[in-house]
């Protein structure tokens, strides 16, 4: 979550887009905050998209 964090203020771009482009999930960032487990396979395509830097 923290990677997600840093991302997020280092790009500008808002929760809701980074959920939708990661995952097809606007509020994958919001749940996330709220104690939402990621699985690995969707772990994998958040790092991927961060060290995309997309």
């Amino acid at each position: 979550m923290r990677q997600i964090e840093l991302y997020l203020r280092r790009s500008g771009m808002s929760a809701t887009t980074f959920g939708r482009q990661v995952a097809r999930d606007p509020r994958l960032v919001h749940d996330l905050r709220r104690g939402r487990e990621l699985g690995q396979r969707l772990r994998q395509r958040v790092r991927a998209f961060i060290e995309d830097g997309r």
